[in-house]
């Protein structure tokens, strides 16, 4: 592509090559679909955290608490959000709710990237695309997830391997029905 021909397009031609193609070119498929994987869910993991404050903040504002409405004894939600958005002023709550997202980021591209990467290599080493290929990713991924979480223990490990393997795998199962 010559110069002038980047020049003369628009912000809307470059959103539509987004489509068509990768964001990147590494150099090899493996590195294209992990970081091409990284940077899309990191950048939903980012608009997922800062909507869901924008609503617990909401919720907050109007009703003075976070349980929507519902007593705690019928299962109110808690609020998952960022502890420490509440600072001492609004510097120190931006600060918060930057930090907050940026992990959140990190472990959504992350694990995206991981699992396309596991994919991809073992769709490689095998020499097939299969619901085993995608149970092997989804549980390395789920064990990866668990241990990027605060507070991790064996039970929350265990369920984060078999909830990984049993998502991917449902997915890879059910390609093609719908």
């Amino acid at each position: 592509m010559s110069g002038s021909n980047l020049e003369t397009r628009s912000l809307l031609d470059e959103v539509r090559n987004f489509e068509k193609g990768f964001f990147f070119d590494l150099g090899h498929p493996l590195l294209n679909r992990v970081a091409e994987s990284f940077v899309r869910a990191a950048g939903v993991g980012a608009v997922h955290a800062v909507s869901r404050e924008a609503y617990f903040t909401a919720v907050e504002s109007v009703s003075g608490d976070t349980t929507s409405g519902l007593p705690r004894e019928i299962g109110a939600p808690k609020h998952p959000g960022f502890p420490d958005l509440r600072g001492e002023n609004n510097r120190k709550s931006v600060e918060a709710l930057v930090k907050s997202t940026g992990k959140e980021s990190l472990q959504w591209g992350m694990a995206a990237g991981m699992y396309s990467g596991l994919t991809y290599g073992l769709k490689e080493a095998r020499g097939v695309h299969d619901w085993k290929n995608s149970a092997l990713a989804g549980a390395i991924t789920g064990a990866a997830v668990a241990l990027t979480t605060d507070n991790h223990s064996h039970e929350q490990m265990v369920q984060c391997v078999i909830t990984g393997a049993a998502i991917s795998t449902a997915a890879n199962l059910l390609t093609g029905i719908f």
